[in-house]
Formats: structure tokens, sequence, C-alpha cells
């Protein structure tokens, strides 16, 4: 699946910082992975020049084009549409942001169609206690039964100002940490400022500071926010998932990875959506031009090569490693505790484990590939003898990608700590027991420095918000921290290790810390804290004072590194728009994109991968595997054990285009040019994966759930006839 923005780039390369502990201090083994090659140094300026046709291509920065300059011109040209403002604005009207992910309006009446994965926690949330909906799926027959979901937000684009001047203004010459806080300074300034102007929280109104290339321009977004939501339809899992892990990011696939939810207002009662995309009942072809409008989440296509080096030698090896880990540990209660697991919904996170391995694994894959650092190396060498040839251009920026060079270097002699201390609060994927930890003991450093109570509401706020976890989770993930620590330093060099260690095992020293603190509760360890019966002789709090040593030393010269590092790419980003303006679009920045391409098939394994796949090849896969599919991922719930009467096998269920997406994209519609909803893309080919850092739309593929596949499942399947009826009568207004 194309994971849902808070996972995927949260948990690829940009994202292994966030996973970083935020601010100062107040089984399964991993995939084989391609070691560097010989023929990229870790220098850039030594890369031996490769012959043959690697030349930057128009797109290696791809085509997710923003709502502030959209593609007019280009669209004409590719496609000979003649999409004039009234269209970009029906196109991005329609669509909206929910949490991690992408959806559309498809009724008048706030009907919402995103994917299976994006909903896949709300259904878990709405189960009414062993309904066992996940498995079973879940159907609204009328409007009175569709249930309300917690923790949602869905946020419509109306409208975008541009604030670069103001931002880069406020900022001047200031650099490291005065720069910082005085972006995010004059940035919430702005947000509140637009989004009182547009009337504010009362009206369910917000505005964003979007920074695009890499702080070459800024844009405040302005978003009408709902709220609200119910689920109304889910098919089961084994058809929104269908494939399981092994088809991850692969095709020919034959998911039914949809879902329906609606909006609600106040009062409880369907938000009127004028702005909805009809249905095409229709279809589409081999060879149309079809766009996908949604959030994608994060890309880093304008990283120079030594940053591109670091990655592959240290960075998202070192993520692969963290994720994989946690994996294993939840394969294993998965395995042992089942009915732990499905109390905890362990399942989603292991789901989303399970897509993030395969995702890194295959960026590192093309990070290996010295035709693509080939082509990113030239088109490093084309823009700075651009800037060279501009004699203010080069005064301001014609030394960043010697810095950037040796940022890179001195952040290689930082990897142990990036590998030890990687994911400390990633929810989730840490120990929530040390979670807590972390945040409690900088509690109790605050207030032995004085700070008064109304200055530790936040961090209190953040400790109430950890989630719980079964002890047979907790103390795996513990054992987890642990060995992240003795992958990356030698035991008999670290006292602190040792310490944590006294001779036992990670799963022993586990279990002793967790018998003995009191924050494996997330309610008990607040209590203890607001009553003063919490202190650093507690097992966990020890833990944490025993690493904080190390990780404070790793954390403030790696922070500066990439503090640099990020004015560095400003500048860079500065010098390219003056170079290039939008002609190659800015990074994802899960806001707002319209991408563009054609229903297309791909030679695959040494034959050709159809542009659909059918029904047909739902039950084909589902017999070819026979007994495996005991194992899951082939297997076909009850109901669609036979194919039932009316339903055409034929009617198609999944295709491909070469449309550019990531992560943050799931849930986008797919339209036509009328902008009609054709289907709902869910994933990328496994070719797509290098797609972090270029884009090749000769290998890269989306891979959509057709609409006619949707529909015709919702009726002959499912019985949905409500659904289908607001649906048809939606697609004739």
């Amino acid at each position: 699946m194309t994971a849902r923005s808070p996972r995927r780039p949260a948990l690829g390369t940009a994202l292994a910082l966030a996973l970083l502990l935020a601010g100062p201090l107040a089984g399964q083994a991993t995939p084989p992975v391609a070691e560097p090659d010989s023929i990229v140094g870790v220098d850039d300026r030594l890369v031996e020049p490769l012959q043959g046709d690697v030349e930057p291509g128009r797109f290696d920065g791809g085509r997710m084009w923003t709502f502030d300059n959209p593609p007019a011109e280009w669209f004409a040209e590719a496609y000979g549409i003649e999409a004039d403002e009234a269209w970009f604005e029906r196109a991005r009207l329609g669509s909206i942001r929910i949490p991690g992910c992408s959806a559309s309006f498809i009724s008048a009446q706030g009907l919402v169609l995103t994917n299976h994965h994006c909903a896949r926690n709300y259904v878990s949330q709405v189960d009414e206690g062993g309904e066992g909906l996940l498995d079973d799926g879940f159907h609204a027959a009328t409007l009175e039964e569709e249930r309300s979901i917690e923790g949602f937000t869905a946020d419509q684009l109306i409208a975008i100002r541009d604030v670069t001047a103001t931002m880069q203004d406020a900022v001047g010459d200031r650099t490291g940490p005065e720069r910082q806080e005085r972006l995010e300074e004059r940035s919430g300034e702005l947000e509140e400022e637009i989004s009182e102007e547009f009337g504010g929280e009362e009206e369910g109104i917000l505005a964003e500071v979007v920074t695009l290339y890499d702080g070459g321009r800024y844009s405040a977004y302005v978003f009408r926010r709902w709220t609200a939501a119910k689920l109304v339809f889910a098919p089961e899992l084994q058809l929104g998932f269908f494939g399981g892990d092994p088809d991850n990011f692969t095709y020919p696939r034959y998911n039914l990875d949809f879902a329906l939810l609606r909006i609600y207002d106040e009062n409880d009662a369907p938000i009127e959506s004028p702005e909805y995309f009809r249905w095409s009942l229709d279809g589409v072809s081999e060879g149309d031009p079809v766009f996908i409008v949604g959030n994608p989440g994060t890309t880093n296509r304008q990283q120079i090569v030594s940053q591109l080096l670091f990655r592959r030698d240290v960075e998202d090896r070192k993520v692969l490693s963290f994720v994989s880990r946690r994996a294993e540990v939840m394969a294993e209660v998965l395995e042992n505790f089942p009915e732990v697991a499905e109390t905890h919904d362990i399942r989603n996170d292991w789901f989303s484990a399970q897509n993030t391995i395969k995702s890194v694994s295959g960026t590192l894959e093309g990070l290996g590939d010295p035709v693509l650092l080939e082509r990113k190396r030239r088109a490093q060498l084309q823009l700075m003898e651009a800037i060279d040839a501009d004699p203010a251009l080069a005064e301001s920026y014609g030394a960043s990608v010697a810095e950037l060079r040796d940022i890179q270097d001195r952040k290689r002699a930082l990897a142990d700590g990036y590998g030890a201390f990687l994911g400390l609060t990633a929810a989730g994927f840490e120990s929530p027991t040390l979670h807590r930890a972390i945040l409690a003991f900088q509690v109790l450093n605050a207030r032995q420095q004085g700070a008064p109570a109304e200055a530790l509401s936040g961090l209190l706020a953040q400790i109430d918000s950890v989630g719980n976890a079964p002890a047979e989770l907790d103390n795996r993930l513990i054992a987890a921290r642990t060995r992240d620590s003795m992958d990356n330093y030698e035991v008999d060099e670290e006292r602190w290790l040792r310490t944590i260690l006294r001779g036992r095992t990670p799963e022993e020293a586990a279990a002793g810390l967790r018998e003995g603190t009191i924050l494996s509760d997330s309610a008990a360890t607040v209590d203890a804290l607001r009553t003063g019966r919490l202190d650093g002789n507690d097992p966990a709090i020890r833990f944490v004072a025993l690493y904080v040593p190390a990780f404070a030393a790793f954390q403030g010269e790696f922070a500066q590194l990439s503090t640099r590092e990020e004015e560095l790419m400003a500048g860079l980003g500065r010098a390219r728009f003056e170079l290039y303006g939008w002609e190659v679009p800015p990074d994802a920045t899960f806001t707002l994109r319209i991408a563009d391409g054609v229903v297309q098939g791909y030679p695959y394994n040494g034959t050709r991968a159809p542009a659909f796949t059918s029904f047909y090849g739902l039950w084909d896969r589902n017999a070819s595997f026979g007994e495996e599919t005991a194992f899951g991922a082939w297997a076909l719930p009850e109901r669609w054990g036979t194919p039932p009467e009316g339903l055409d096998l034929a009617t198609p269920l999944n295709f491909v285009s070469t449309v550019d997406i990531t992560g943050g994209n799931s849930g986008s519609p797919v339209l036509n040019a009328d902008l009609e909803i054709v289907g709902v893309v869910f994933d990328g080919n496994i070719e797509s994966l290098p797609g972090d850092f270029i884009f090749l739309p000769e290998r890269n593929r989306s891979v959509t759930v057709d609409a006619r596949g949707i529909l015709a499942a919702l009726e002959h399947v499912y019985g949905a006839e409500r659904i289908v009826a607001e649906i048809r009568e939606a697609a004739a207004n």
C-alpha cells in the first residue's frame, strides 16, 4: 500500500530526524540490501563518470504540481486539455486531506471516498466489542447506522497566499537556532492573522504556512476544517489488503482498497458538499490521461549527491534496522498472544511496519543504482553551472554544495548515535513506558531547576496522551531499544550500557524494568508526577538517565549540523526558484498537489503487466495459491467464496498509470479530463520506490482501484443499495 503520511514519510528518510526526540532535553530479519556500489564514493567529486544515456530527465524532479501555479500549459501540451482556472478550482475543492491520507467528496451529502488502509483504524475503533469488523467489514444500510469516529479531521484547501517576501524579510540574515525560531514565530503570526481574516476557528478555518523549495518559497494555505465524521462502508480486510505484504508495492493487483466515510456538522447532520466529483460509470481505457489530486507526504528530490550517499550508507539503513526489529517484535506478539494483539490493534502497526520495511528497502536499492546517482550528479552539475554563471547567485550560494558535502562527512561520524537513539518517541514503535520515561525525566529535571508548574503542563499532557501497551509487547519493545544500543555501541566500552544490562540479557533487563516501574501506565505516571511520588529511583527513569549523556552529546552535534544543512538547502532552493521558477515542482509537503499521467501497462519480470486487472484475476489468485491461502494473503472471505450472480468478472478491478505519487497520496481521487472519479489510488509498483529521490515515468506506476470495480462490488457482492443509489444520483447531477 502507499502508506499513510505519518507512517511512511514518518518512518522514511525525512522522518528519521522526526523520530529522534524533538527538541533539547529539559521474527523478521532486516531484508537484504545491496552494499554500496564502489563506483560512487563518499565524496561525490570523485564519482567516476558513467558512459551512455544517463542525462537528467525533464521530470526527474517529478510532476506533483502545486495549485499555487497550476500547470495549465503543460496539460495543454501533453494532453490537449484546456484546463482553465475553474477546472483547477473544481479539482482543488473536491479533494480533502484527512489524518495521514487523502480523500475526496463524491456526493453533495458529504460522502467521502478514501482507502481501506486509511480507514482501518476507524474500523477497529467503531467495533462495539467482539464484532470483528476489521475481518468482516462494515456496511451502514441506513444513515442512522453510520458510526461516529474519533480523532478525525478533514481539510479542504480554499485559498492560497504567497508569503515568501514576508517570511524571508522576517528571517533576514539570522542563522542557526535564531533563524529557526524566527521562522516558527513568523509562521505562527501569519497563520493566526490569515485564519482570522477568513473567519477563524469559529468558522472552521485554519491557515498553514507551507515551505516550498526548501525555503525558496513560502505559501499560506487556508483550509476549511471539519472534525466530525462517520464510517459508512469498509470491505473485509482480506479484500482491502488482498495479497497482504507479499503483494504490497507490486502489480498486477486485485484489491478493493477503498472505504467510505461521511462528514457531519456540529448538529450531527451530513454536511452539504456541493464541490464533489461525479462518479464515472464508463471508466478509462489504456492511453487515457488521468489526474491524481491529493497530499503527497514527503519526497527528497532536491537533495544533492552527498546527501543521497549519506542516506544510502547510514540514514536509511538505520531506519530499516529500527523498523525491522519492531516488526519482529509485533510478529511475535501476533503469533503468541493473538487475543492481546487483537485487543490492542497490533495488526495495524505491524502492517505499517511491513509497509515501511518494503518502502525503505526499495529506496535503498535505488540509492545503490549507479545510473540513478549519475543522473543526480549531472543534474547537480547543471545547477551549479547555472549558479556560477550568475554573479549574484554565485556569491550567495556558490559554496553551498561543498559545505553540504562536508556536513555529510561530519554526520557519518555520528552514525552510532543515530542508530541507537532513533525513534525514542515514535508512537507504535517505541515502548510506551520508555516514551513516558523520557518525558517524565524532563519534568523532574525542569523541577529541579525551578520551573513553575504551568511551564510543565505541556509535558504532562504529552505523557497523558501516550497510550498503554500490554506487557507482552512493552517488554519486547524495551528490549528492542537496548539491542539498538548494543548494535551501535560496544558494551565493554560504554559504562552506561553495561549498567543498564548488569550482566543480563536485554529481555531480562526489560522484564525487571517494567516490573518495578510505575510508568507502565499513563494515568498512574501523571498522578505520580503531580503528587511528587515519582523520582529518579524509578527503574524507567534510571534507564533514561543512564543514556541521556550519550544521547545529549549526539543530539547537540547532530542538531547543529542539521540546522546548518537546512539553511544551505534553503539557499539552494531560492537559487533553483530564481533559475527555473515553477518549471520543476517542489518536493512534497503533505499539502495538496495535482499530478498527471496516462493509463499504461509496463514491462516487468520478462513480460508485460497489463494496464487493467479484473475480478477474474481475484479468484484466480486465490485458486492458484491453494492451501497457501491459509496464511491469509490470498484467502477470500465467505461471501466471496463463489462469484455472485450478476457480477461481470471482466469488470476492471485495478489499473496502473504513470502518475507521480508517494506516501500521503493514499486515498487520493483518480480523475479523468472531465474531473470525474475513475478510481482511488492505493499503491505504487516496486519500481516506483526510488521515487523518493527521482521520478522515472518510464518505470513508476501508481496503482488504482477502478471505480467500476468498486461500484460492481457494492452492488453485486455487498448489496449496498443505498450507497450505490447515492453515488449514481450524484453522478447524474
